[in-house]
């Protein structure tokens, strides 16, 4: 906190410490309205005051210490230009929390693409993890519930490296479970026939690309999106190939899949092994790539949680309900299995 001027009060086991903010900062830090200092008085453990551009922090000496570190990388990320947001506040203080090398500040302006004026960087400290892993390996997994970004941020890698020239162009696939993959007999052209399945990959690609680019780009075979079973047969070079809800491929179709990748491509897999949709208890590819094939170099498994939801906070509190619901299911069926082999020992 060199750039910041700070006096610390200790009495008895309560710390006082007094922060001046430069005033071209201390507006940014705190919100139109003091809406982040409004979450700040949340997310800090010591109470925090402001008056003016000082800020006095009161609490535990450790509580103190926390929350001045909490200040003193928020005033870094405002210096950087990032727009501070209550979200940024909470996710700054999320990083803070695990103890890990890494600064907000590091994590949270990372840009990875930028179009009409919307950035798109990694909002955690796990997604950064992820980014990181997309650039140093071939293949990657990334696992996770919904609206952790795992595929967001894997497309906005796919067009960084596109503009970069580092790839000739970039192929999105999903399997079209609901189809069963028999698109045949539906009416229109092949784009038509698998829009609803493949929409989600379409939606990204609008954030990141001029609208008006896109038809373009894929009428030369620059951008392709289609379903996994026309992947089959083919040799993927200088690509960079993502595979969506990856959770509902079988055995066979994530093998045919990971064994397409050939010279200067990249491969990213994303999917939720707990959000599988295949049809009479098949088992999830994803769960068996996620078995047979860790530990194997230049292939890394990338884990996201609830923790890493950015869209509304509520999503994460309905990704932790449901899985504790899931768990306590799997025990009752586990009580009543060995119920039942108890039963079955007495008679």
């Amino acid at each position: 906190m060199s750039d910041l001027s700070r006096e610390t009060v200790k009495a008895d086991a309560v710390a006082t410490s007094r922060i001046d903010v430069p005033q071209d900062l201390a507006v940014g830090l705190l919100g139109p309205t003091d809406v982040n200092l409004r979450t700040l008085e949340q997310q800090l453990p010591a109470d925090i005051h402001v008056r003016g551009s000082r800020i006095t922090l009161t609490g535990t000496p450790a509580d103190v210490a926390g929350s001045e570190r909490v200040i003193s990388e928020l005033v870094k990320l405002v210096r950087t230009g990032t727009q501070l947001t209550p979200d940024l506040v909470r996710q700054s203080t999320s990083i803070l929390a695990t103890g890990q090398k890494e600064s907000p500040a590091e994590v949270l302006s990372l840009d990875i693409l930028s179009n009409r004026g919307k950035v798109i960087r990694p909002k955690t400290l796990n997604q950064k993890h992820y980014v990181d892993a997309i650039d140093k390996n071939t293949i990657v997994f990334g696992l996770g519930p919904a609206g952790t970004g795992k595929t967001y941020l894997a497309m906005a890698k796919a067009v960084q490296a596109l503009r970069a020239k580092e790839v000739n162009r970039i192929i999105l696939t999903r399997p079209a479970v609901e189809a069963g993959e028999r698109l045949g007999f539906l009416p229109g052209t092949l784009s038509e026939k698998i829009d609803p399945y493949l929409r989600p990959l379409y939606d990204a690609l609008h954030d990141m690309l001029d609208p008006e680019a896109i038809p373009k780009l894929m009428e030369s075979g620059v951008i392709e999106v289609a379903p996994l079973a026309y992947m089959r047969g083919r040799t993927l070079n200088d690509a960079f190939i993502i595979l969506d809800e990856a959770q509902n491929t079988t055995g066979e179709q994530m093998k045919m899949f990971l064994t397409r990748l050939g010279f200067g491509a990249k491969m990213v897999v994303t999917g939720d092994v707990t959000q599988v949709d295949l049809p009479g208890g098949a088992t999830s590819g994803l769960r068996v790539a996620s078995r047979i094939l860790d530990g194997i170099d230049d292939i890394h498994f990338a884990e996201l949680t609830s923790a890493d939801v950015v869209r509304h906070k509520l999503v994460a509190d309905i990704v932790d309900a449901y899985g504790r619901a899931d768990e306590e299911a799997e025990g009752n069926r586990a009580m009543r299995r060995e119920g039942l082999r108890q039963g079955g020992r007495r008679r």
